[in-house]
C-alpha cells in the first residue's frame, strides 16, 4: 500500500508569523495601490500654482512646503513598493537636483496605466516590454523638441530666464527677484574649468523684513558675534586654528608648593608671557584676524585686544573648510605662528547688522570669488525654508546649465508633443505592446492636466487644445497660467523652459521605477524581529 505524502505549503516552510503574497490581486494591485496613493500626496503640488504641504515630522518639526523631495523624505514611508518610487525620486534630487515631484507623478501615472491593461488582460511582461519601448523612443524624441540652447553660461539675462521655471516652481511669484539674486550668486563662482560646485553657494537665513530685502554678498556672512574689541577689519590677513585660543595645559598633572606671596606673583607670568609672544608673532607675520574653531580664553582674548587682532570663534567645523576655502587659508591644528602660503585673505571683515541679527560678514571684492552668500530674509521660518529650496533648485540648474545648455518648451509643451508622437510610433507595431506604448503616451498627459487643475482650469479641456495645437504644428504651444482661462501660448517666448537634462534623467527614472515594480510578482515578509520596542512619545536627549 502506497504511503500518501502530505502536501507542504510554502507557508509551512516559512516561520510563523511570515506573510506570503503571491499574483495579480494579492502582489500586482497591492503595489501599485500604495504607488497610487503616495503620488496622489505630492500631485496637487506640482507646477507654479500647486498647492503646499503641512508635514509634521516625528520630531514634531513643522514643514510647510511644496517641494515633493522635503514632503516625501519627512513621511518615512514603510511600503517597500511605495518606498522604491521613493528612491527614484530621491536618486533625482541627488543627481539633477529638480524634477523630483516629476518623477513621483510620472511613475504613479505609468502604474495606473498599468493596471488598466492588466485588468484588461495583457501579462506584466507585455506591459512591461511596451513601457520600455516607449521611454527608449521618448529618449530619442526628446533632443529634437530643444527649443534654445544656452551658448553662454555667464551671461546672467540668458542664465536667468532658463532657471525661472525652476524657481518659480517653488517660489511662483518672486521668481524674477530670486533669479537676479542667483545669476549674482553663481556667475562670479563659476571656475574657468566650468565645473560648477553647488555647495559654494552658501544660505544664510536671517529672520525679519520681507522676501525682497534678500540679497548678495560675494564671501561669507556668519550668524555671530565677534569675540574681542575688534569689530572691523580691512585688508585682512586671516590665520584659521582648528584648535582652542588659549594658553596650553602641560600633559601631566603636578602639584606646585608655594611659600610667600612673592612666589606666589612669580609664578604666572611664565605661562603668561608665552601666550604674548605666540599672539605677538601671528602680528609680526602681518596677521590682523584670527579665526578659531574651539573657545577663546580670557587672557588669549586680553593679548588680541592688546595687539589690535579681531578674534572669530566658528563652532562648525564645516564653516571653518569653507571659510578657509573662501579665503584661501589653510587651518592649523594647533597655535604657531603661520607661513606666507598658511594666512588667507579677505578684503573687509566686519559686524554687520542685519534686522536685529549680529552678523560677521567677509566680503570679497576680487573678481573671482570662491564661495557667495545668498543672505534671504522672510517674516517666518517656514517662508525662508521654501525660499531655501528654490534657491536650491535653481543653483542645481546652474549646474546642470553649464554640463549642458539645451532647453525645452515647459507648461505642458514637451510633454504634449511626446504623446502625440508615441502614440503614432504605437500604430507601427502589431502585438499587444502597443497597447502599452499609448498607454505610455498617455500617462504624459497628466502634466498639462494638473497644470490646469491647480490653475483652477477644466484639465480636459486644456487637453484637448494642446493637442489641436500640437497638430497644427506649434511645437512649443503650452498652457498659460497667468489667463485664467484655458488658453495657450507660444512658451518658447514667452521664455518657459524646461531643462533638457532634468526632463532626460526624470523619464528614464520613472520609467525605471515602475517597471521594477511592475516585475514584482511575489511579495515575501519574514516576521519581524523580536525585542523590545521603543518607547512611545516623550521627548528623547537626542530630540
Amino acid at each position: 500500500m502506497a504511503l500518501s505524502v502530505p502536501k507542504t505549503s510554502f507557508q509551512h516552510m516559512l516561520k510563523d508569523g511570515a506573510k506570503h503574497m503571491k499574483g495579480l490581486e494579492e502582489a500586482v494591485f497591492r503595489n501599485i495601490e500604495a504607488c497610487k496613493e503616495i503620488t496622489k500626496i505630492t500631485r496637487s503640488s506640482y507646477g507654479p500654482s500647486g498647492l503646499n504641504k503641512m508635514v509634521i515630522n516625528q520630531l514634531e518639526k513643522l514643514f510647510v512646503t511644496s517641494d515633493a523631495a522635503t514632503v516625501i523624505k519627512e513621511l518615512e514611508v514603510q511600503h517597500p513598493a511605495a518606498k522604491m518610487l521613493i528612491l527614484a525620486s530621491q536618486m533625482q534630487e541627488q543627481e539633477v537636483g529638480d524634477g523630483t515631484n516629476f518623477v513621483m507623478v510620472f511613475g504613479g501615472e505609468l502604474l495606473t496605466k498599468a493596471e488598466e491593461l492588466l485588468r484588461m488582460g495583457l501579462s506584466p511582461p507585455e506591459v512591461i516590454e511596451g513601457f520600455e519601448k516607449a521611454c527608449q523612443k521618448a529618449l530619442e524624441i526628446l533632443p529634437d523638441l530643444t527649443c534654445h540652447t544656452i551658448k553662454d553660461i555667464r551671461d546672467s539675462k540668458e542664465v536667468a530666464r532658463a532657471i525661472k521655471s525652476s524657481v518659480a516652481s517653488k517660489q511662483y511669484g518672486n521668481e524674477d527677484f530670486l533669479c537676479e539674486l542667483l545669476t549674482k550668486a553663481c556667475v562670479p563662482i563659476l571656475p574657468e574649468s566650468g565645473l560648477f560646485n553647488v555647495d559654494n553657494v552658501r544660505v544664510v537665513k536671517i529672520l525679519g523684513s520681507g522676501v525682497h530685502s534678500s540679497d548678495v554678498i560675494q564671501g561669507m556672512v556668519f550668524k555671530r558675534e565677534v569675540e574681542g574689541n575688534i569689530t572691523k577689519v580691512v585688508d585682512a590677513k586671516i590665520v584659521v586654528f582648528s584648535c582652542p585660543l588659549d594658553s596650553m595645559g602641560t600633559e601631566t598633572k603636578g602639584t606646585v608648593l608655594i611659600k610667600s606671596a612673592a612666589e606666589l606673583k612669580a609664578f604666572s607670568p611664565g605661562a603668561e608671557n608665552l601666550l604674548e609672544n605666540q599672539i605677538k608673532s601671528l602680528v609680526d607675520v602681518g596677521c590682523n584676524l584670527v579665526v578659531t574653531g574651539g573657545k577663546v580664553g580670557d587672557m588669549a582674548l586680553h593679548f588680541c585686544n592688546k595687539y589690535n587682532l579681531m578674534v572669530v570663534r566658528l563652532t562648525s567645523k564645516w564653516e571653518l573648510r569653507r571659510l578657509c576655502k573662501a579665503v584661501g587659508a589653510v587651518a592649523l591644528p594647533k597655535m604657531a605662528k603661520p607661513t606666507a602660503e598658511e594666512i588667507g585673505h579677505c578684503n573687509m571683515v566686519q559686524v554687520d547688522e542685519v534686522g536685529d541679527t549680529s552678523v560677521i560678514v567677509f566680503k570679497q571684492e576680487r573678481e573671482e570669488s570662491a564661495i557667495s552668500t545668498i543672505v534671504v530674509r522672510g517674516s517666518t521660518d517656514s517662508i525662508m525654508d521654501d525660499i531655501e529650496r528654490a534657491v536650491d533648485d535653481g543653483v542645481n540648474t546652474y549646474k546642470q546649465l553649464t554640463r549642458d545648455g539645451r532647453c525645452l518648451p515647459g507648461a505642458g509643451a514637451t510633454e504634449i508633443e511626446l504623446a502625440m508622437q508615441l502614440a503614432t510610433y504605437a500604430e507601427t507595431f502589431s502585438g499587444l505592446e502597443q497597447y502599452a506604448i499609448k498607454k505610455f503616451a498617455e500617462a504624459l498627459e497628466v502634466f498639462p492636466k494638473i497644470l490646469a487643475e491647480t490653475s483652477g482650469v477644466k484639465g480636459n479641456e486644456v487637453i484637448s487644445k494642446l493637442y489641436a495645437s500640437h497638430n497644427d504644428g506649434q511645437k512649443n504651444s503650452g498652457f498659460d497660467i497667468e489667463a485664467g482661462n484655458a488658453s495657450l501660448k507660444d512658451v518658447s517666448e514667452a521664455g518657459i523652459y524646461d531643462m533638457f537634462l532634468v526632463k532626460q534623467n526624470a523619464i528614464k527614472m520613472a520609467s525605471n521605477a515602475a517597471v521594477t515594480i511592475l516585475r514584482v510578482d511575489q511579495i515575501i515578509m519574514a516576521k519581524p524581529a523580536g525585542g523590545p520596542k521603543p518607547k512611545a512619545g516623550g521627548n528623547r536627549d537626542d530630540d
